[in-house]
């Protein structure tokens, strides 16, 4: 069976939509593209075509239209951050299950409501974090369930990268706290996902210290973070977008009393440090290490083909998928609480209520 999938949102990073549905051509087929720039749509039917042979798909300015004409199983949402709770508790209403861009919203509020009309509705939802269906880091997450680590004591994310005033310039929307926010919710949260996950999902306080240094924006460009969990470990962000000249490392290092693992690269793609206890389970650096071509291909969102996979099975055997929408909201929680505790200057104990327009005209 096929699954027609609708795009809502047809800017920069739905090519990464389309790419994930050429890829898993066998169980999805797109049905349509909507924009509210007809053109943007217009553009991705045409690349869809070229890169398929297939007839150029309908275009649609409103969403809810297309859905009530084209009846599609699932959609997808690559518009702005501060648009996708309104568009998913639609769109779920409407009878679809959803793919969500990260973050799958701005707020705990809007988060937990569209939890609670999926589950309402009986549809499924997925958020795309998808670096964690990048090799390294499916690697790491075995060891982790293996128990290879042992007792787990820290895990610290570093994202180095930069983002130039024409990154901004480009979309209005990007750095603004009603449709964004900051390097937090933005760049690092990838990231966060990622430690948030290997160090128990289970997150019980944050302490933050955020700085809007350099960059043409209302939200911050330097974040860091120090997370404790139900579990004992501790997890350190450190996140910025003002790095010279250019993207620097994105490393994920997890730390227990019988194991490391370091994985760095530009977008954590390349095993860096891998050692354990268990001569059993000890491979060496180069057995981990990918070639350089593989490297390459878990960069910046090829992640999205095994996610839009696991998706598409999660509906077909009614299980979760692997980011559900509870499990993408725990990264969120942990951003906004970071906020409010720049924003108080105390720790913030979870579960915690706060949205990205709380900090509207902070470092005004």
């Amino acid at each position: 069976m096929k699954y027609k999938l609708a795009i809502i949102g047809c800017g920069r990073i739905s090519i990464k939509h389309v790419e994930a549905c050429i890829s898993n051509s066998n169980i999805i087929q797109i049905s349509a593209f909507c924009d509210i720039d007809i053109q943007k749509a217009k553009n991705k039917s045409e690349l869809l075509s070229s890169r398929t042979g297939d007839i150029l798909k309908p275009v649609y300015k409103n969403y809810q239209k297309m859905i009530k004409e084209l009846n599609p199983d699932i959609v997808s949402i690559a518009t702005e951050s501060g648009k996708h709770a309104e568009i998913a508790v639609n769109c779920l209403n409407l009878g679809c299950h959803v793919i969500c861009e990260k973050p799958m919203a701005l707020s705990t509020k809007d988060a937990d409501e569209i939890n609670k009309v999926a589950k309402k509705n009986k549809k499924k939802i997925a958020i795309c974090f998808q670096n964690r269906f990048n090799p390294p880091v499916k690697k790491l997450r075995s060891a982790l369930e293996a128990k290879k680590f042992g007792k787990l004591i820290y895990g610290t994310i570093q994202v180095r990268w930069n983002r130039n005033d024409d990154y901004y310039r480009k979309a209005s929307w990007r750095g603004t706290w009603e449709m964004d926010g900051g390097a937090l919710m933005n760049q690092c949260i990838h990231g966060i996902d990622l430690l948030q996950w290997m160090l128990g999902e289970d997150a019980t306080r944050v302490w933050a210290l955020t700085r809007r240094f350099l960059k043409p924006i209302e939200a911050e460009d330097f974040g860091t973070a120090i997370i404790e969990f139900k579990n004992g470990a501790v997890g350190i962000i450190e996140g910025s977008v003002d790095v010279y000249p250019q993207n620097l490392s994105e490393t994920l290092s997890i730390f227990g009393e019988k194991g490391s693992v370091v994985i760095g690269g530009i977008a954590i793609n390349k095993i860096e440090n891998w050692n354990f206890e268990s001569d059993v389970f000890l491979e060496n650096l180069k057995k981990n290490s990918l070639s350089s071509n593989e490297e390459k291909q878990t960069i910046y969102g090829f992640g999205h083909i095994p996610l839009f996979k696991n998706f598409v099975e999660s509906i077909e055997f009614d299980r979760e998928p692997l980011i559900s929408g509870e499990s993408g909201r725990k990264s969120l929680e942990i951003v906004l609480a970071a906020y409010k505790s720049q924003k108080t200057g105390l720790p913030v104990t979870l579960p915690c209520d706060f949205s990205t327009l709380e900090m509207k005209n902070y470092f005004s």
